[in-house]
């Protein structure tokens, strides 16, 4: 039996069965990962035992693995063009269809920068 400690926010303090024979804990981990869990831990550093008995052999570096992994180099080649900007678009970069287009040197409706009369800002 182990009992997790209690946090600051008030939780804990659960009570966990282990049997370690079976590499059973109440708590799921265990059986689900086929990994010990922290209650497992807890125990084996109480009673100092090692934890390597209760990890799956597959797991250690001893094991062979029984096929031959090729590593290629990535794809360093530089794609042509101007990259796809990664920004997600808000609210204020969608404007309303009805309203008119206006200069962006002025701000006023009817004309574009490209053909705008009005003089623009002084550079003093």
């Amino acid at each position: 039996m182990v009992k997790s400690p209690i946090r600051v926010s008030g939780t804990g303090s659960n009570v966990y069965t282990l049997r370690l024979n079976n590499k059973f804990c109440s708590f799921g981990k265990w059986q689900t990962y086929t990994l010990p869990c922290s209650h497992v831990l807890a125990v084996c550093r109480e009673n100092g035992s090692r934890t390597d008995a209760y990890v799956p052999k597959i797991y250690s570096r001893q094991t062979d693995v029984p096929f031959n992994l090729t590593f290629y180099p990535p794809n360093m080649k530089k794609e042509r063009g101007r990259k796809q900007g990664k920004r997600f678009q808000g609210e204020m970069d969608y404007r309303n269809p009805n309203s008119p287009l206006r200069c962006g040197r002025c701000r006023m409706p009817g004309h574009n920068r490209k053909n705008c009369n009005n003089p623009g800002p002084s550079n003093v």
